[in-house]
């Protein structure tokens, strides 16, 4: 049975009383962690080849400034918020009345593209508006002028969300995970055709690069259009529809507000490190802790503590989803799944954060300080200090990810919300102390402790609400053979760095950073494998035995 076949899906699910079919669980996070894999080892390379672009210059903070906005959509809508408040209704009317599923995913679209559209208009004459009424200043204009080119990327990338939703219920996993790959390369090949011209750096090449990604936009929605036309055929015929997605409306805003906590916390430190940008270098009087290239290097940071996050934390929750709703009304099932899901979370989560920490210094002169161009040696350990602020909180990312979906899955939006939006206000609080003291790395930190105290307020809500824990005899030994394995990793790391010979070099960086990864790999999976833990044995299963 592969992914793709949502009918063995069904039948195996339903052929084992009292079990989910975890092999199904296991093949949906294995076909998505793979596609998500193959899109963050784009989005690095993208990432990379726009330092090598722009240096963290201010014409590279304003590009990247300009792009969070389309691309918090993307991750707000595209990794999950959206989809999120329309899957269960999707998937829940597929099951009863395939028609009346597609008349409820028709009427979606059509008013999401209206809605998308007129936000997207608005949004560009307020934008114009500024522009006009603001003081000349060269980087702010090019920084407005850059948030006006690609605010068209949200309407079709909200309706590739909704076509990525049906995917997934449709068993096109690998389909669905695909739209990043369309978006990382488009700026790839855009960025890669500037450098072998040597026109980088300049206004031309950020403005290029913007045009490039709303073109990726029209591209993942028509692709996912196509792919989809096996399963569903549109219509006009929307009148029974109506109150469907009325109520999936209702639910989307505090979904988006609780699942996007992090997406919204990082275009929140984002806009704090462009601040000088827009207010110029002194604050109040007093000089302004971030510099103009603040921005890229957060940035730089961001992407690897997001490349485990996404290649397998969101990947189990984006899985896990569409089996926590089935058996919504299951609780041996329910309760079943989603501690399997939060075991796979930690499994991948807790030696990320260690080993990000320990590799910060060689990971980012790896990545940001090749063949003479990027950063220089000051702007990596800076970097360097960001991603050591970020990697603690990788674990409680995911799980955050997960415990979202599990209160949506049982038709709970609002408490979920109600968390996020403390949340924010927690981070942006840290935001505006820590920077003073911490300059970037201070809004790593916020984030980090943020995610921290979200998750453990999630599980204890989700325990009282649902009577659904996942602190039982299984779960916590589980959990405490993760941690001392993944302490156990961190101590064998740091003593073989230690002994590495002193250097400031790429070679040196590169050296460090190959030894730490393969002794860290193999010392981790082979104290999984001596320890008996059950999580490697999960992610290759194929059929569904009762949990460990």
């Amino acid at each position: 049975m592969t992914t793709a076949d949502t009918s063995g899906t069904n039948s195996a699910m339903n052929a084992i009383p009292g079990t989910p079919h975890h092999g199904a669980l296991a093949g949906a996070v294995r076909t998505v962690a793979g596609m998500t894999l193959l899109s963050r080892l784009g989005g690095l390379v993208r990432d990379v080849m726009l330092i090598h672009v722009f240096g963290a210059t201010a014409v590279g903070s304003a590009f990247l400034a300009g792009f969070t906005v389309p691309n918090t959509f993307r991750r707000l809508f595209g990794e999950g918020a959206l989809s999120a408040a329309f899957l269960p209704e999707y998937a829940a009317t597929d099951k009863a009345d395939p028609a009346a599923a597609q008349r409820f995913a028709s009427l979606t679209v059509a008013i999401m593209l209206l809605l998308t559209t007129a936000i997207t208009v608005l949004a560009e004459l307020g934008l114009l508006l500024v522009l006009w009424l603001s003081p000349p200043n060269p980087e702010r204009e090019l920084l407005l002028t850059l948030v006006m080119l690609m605010f068209p990327f949200m309407p079709f990338i909200c309706a590739t969300a909704i076509l990525g939703g049906m995917l997934q219920v449709h068993g096109k996993f690998a389909a669905a995970s695909s739209g990043p790959l369309i978006l990382n390369g488009f700026i790839i090949a855009t960025g890669a055709w500037h450098l072998l011209h040597n026109t980088t750096g300049g206004r031309g090449t950020a403005y290029a690069l913007g045009l490039a990604t709303v073109l990726s936009g029209v591209t993942q929605a028509l692709w996912f259009a196509w792919v989809l036309r096996p399963h569903v055929k549109w219509t006009r015929a929307w009148d029974d529809a109506a109150p469907r997605v009325r109520a999936m409306f209702k639910r989307m805003i505090p979904v988006l507000l609780g699942l996007g906590t992090l997406q919204i916390n990082t275009l929140m430190d984002t806009l704090i490190a462009s601040a000088s940008i827009w207010i110029g270098p002194t604050l109040l009087g007093h000089a302004y802790p971030l510099n103009d290239g603040s921005t890229v290097l957060l940035n730089a940071a961001q992407r690897l503590y997001q490349f485990p996050l996404g290649v397998f934390g969101i990947a189990v929750a984006t899985a896990v989803f569409p089996m926590l709703s089935r058996f919504a009304n299951e609780p041996d099932r329910f309760a079943s799944t989603l501690r399997r899901a939060v075991r796979l979370s930690l499994f991948i989560g807790l030696p990320a954060s260690v080993g990000l920490v320990l590799v910060r210094d060689q990971a980012m002169g790896v990545l940001f300080r090749f063949g003479g161009r990027g950063m220089t040696a000051e702007e990596v350990g800076r970097a360097a200090l960001v991603l050591a602020g970020f990697a603690p909180g990788i674990w409680a990312y995911s799980l955050n990810h997960v415990f979202t979906r599990t209160f949506y899955a049982r038709g709970d939006t609002m408490t979920p919300m109600k968390i996020a939006v403390a949340m924010v206000g927690l981070n942006f609080l840290l935001n505006i102390t820590l920077i003073w003291w911490l300059r970037e790395a201070g809004l790593a930190w916020s984030t980090s402790i943020a995610a921290m105290v979200q998750c453990g307020v999630l599980a204890i809500v989700c325990r009282a609400r649902f009577g659904v824990s996942v602190i039982e005899r299984s779960a916590v030994l589980g959990a405490l053979r993760l941690v001392l394995i993944t302490a156990a990793m961190g101590l064998v790391v740091w003593l073989v760095l230690g002994t590495l010979p002193a250097g400031s070099s790429w070679k040196h960086d590169a050296i460090g950073l190959s030894v730490a990864c393969v002794v860290g790999a193999g010392t981790y999976a082979g104290l999984a494998v001596l320890t008996k833990a059950p999580e490697i044995r999960w992610i290759m299963e194929r059929r569904g035995n009762t949990p460990t």
